[in-house]
């Protein structure tokens, strides 16, 4: 029986998110027919994907971002290859100047912990969820290379290669950065709620703008900085904007348990997909989460086309001009394939899957207009968006500022303890 016989059954409805990043996942993608290298770094190639990825009811995109030219697979330094797109756009200003262009999609930039200021990330990822009317998250990055420590002068990072990661220098710079990325998660949270709902008071006859008790400060002192509040920025309209973030193994993954709220792996089959949602889980036990359980995302490469065989000859082709190496597994398939492995791997315990396209907007369309249609026809993904913002469509509830004096416990973000905090 061929997947298009395949009848229909009902399933658990999946999350679906596509990462974005330059003209495809596949190294060759700029030079395949239709991906118009030319407008790589314009608002039109952003907006059209965009829409796209909208147009499919997708839950969320992810702009791919980094502090350093793309290095492929170098942890230590970049490749200075001239034959692979080099150069991108500041992601957090992509999805702000998408944010008014789109009205459902959920639009979540990387935005890298290790050289930047909470303070700024606080503020920016706040402001996009203004913009958005709730649809902001942010991607959670470390940053392993010494080029990138340097364009910012403050601290030095060793040179460590993927070889070395397993050495007692390659896991201590994991500990570090990985225990600093806690720090800033948390603290960027901590600024978020650092004004209550209801500060702004707004009535011009009192001449009363703001209510002063209802903003704290946050006192943050950690290893790499230090941070006083209150935010500049009011309260986000999600509270607090999802937070999420990539995980290969058990440290990654115990950050995403300590503080975030949806995590992408990468399994490789679907007993691969078994070991990973248990690494989790075990993570979350580790780590006495008290907030909802992470919502656990697998992340794929996807080479779509008509057929099997043409699908193939597409990767043939692609690689033979570059070769693809991945951290991800890369599916060279049909939609309706495609949905069988979605489908087969869910049983897993997956919750969705964030799917990285090789090419685009080739794939792009082809996850829009051939997956999303078989997906749906199988029950397994929405036919309309019913939740207006992100933490909504992943069934998390809005969160109560920790410093509000009436504060329902089970409401406030239980990632990390619970603080009083003072008034500003």
């Amino acid at each position: 029986m061929s997947s298009s016989d395949t009848p229909v059954r009902p399933a658990r409805p999946l999350h679906l998110a596509v990462a974005l990043d330059g003209a495809g996942w596949h190294p060759a993608a700029w030079r395949e027919p239709g991906t118009r290298p030319g407008e790589l770094f314009t608002a039109r190639h952003w907006v059209e994907l965009a829409r796209t990825a909208e147009r499919g009811l997708l839950d969320l995109i992810t702009i791919e971002d980094g502090l350093g030219l793309q290095s492929g697979d170098h942890l230590s330094e970049p490749q200075r290859r001239t034959d692979r797109v080099q150069g991108r756009l500041d992601a957090s200003l992509v999805a702000a100047f998408l944010a008014p262009l789109t009205s459902r999609i959920g639009l979540v930039p990387t935005v890298t912990t290790t050289h930047t200021e909470p303070f700024h990330v606080a503020s920016a990822l706040a402001t996009l969820d203004h913009d958005s009317h709730g649809r902001a998250g942010w991607r959670v990055q470390t940053s392993v290379r010494p080029d990138e420590a340097a364009h910012f002068g403050r601290r030095q990072v060793p040179a460590v290669g993927r070889a070395d990661l397993d050495t007692p220098q390659g896991r201590a710079l994991v500990a570090e950065l990985f225990g600093e990325a806690a720090e800033v998660v948390d603290t960027v949270r901590r600024l978020w709620d650092s004004w209550e709902d209801g500060a702004e008071i707004r009535d011009a006859i009192t001449g009363r703008f703001v209510d002063r008790d209802r903003l704290h400060t946050v006192d943050v002192e950690a290893s790499h900085f230090s941070v006083r509040g209150p935010s500049i920025v009011p309260r986000p309209p999600q509270g607090q904007p999802l937070v999420v973030s990539l995980s290969h193994g058990y440290e990654p993954s115990l950050l995403a348990a300590k503080v975030g709220d949806v995590v992408f792996t990468t399994p490789h089959d679907a007993d691969d997909a078994v070991r990973t949602v248990d690494q989790v889980r075990t993570a979350e036990r580790a780590a006495g989460r008290t907030a909802p359980p992470l919502k656990i995302l697998a992340d794929l490469v996807v080479v779509l086309a008509d057929t099997e065989a043409a699908a193939r000859d597409r990767l043939a082709r692609l690689d033979a001009r570059d070769p693809l190496s991945s951290d991800a597994l890369v599916l060279a398939t049909t939609p309706a394939g495609l949905a069988d492995t979605l489908l087969d791997w869910q049983a897993a315990g997956l919750d969705g899957y964030r799917l990285r396209p090789a090419v685009l907007p080739t794939d792009l369309d082809a996850i829009v207009d051939g997956l999303v249609p078989e997906l749906a026809r199988r029950g397994a993904f929405r036919t309309g968006y019913a939740e207006a913002g992100l933490r909504e469509r992943f069934g998390l509830p809005r969160p109560t500022s920790r410093y509000a004096p009436d504060a329902d416990p089970a409401l406030v973000p239980a990632h990390v303890p619970t603080t009083t905090g003072s008034p500003a």
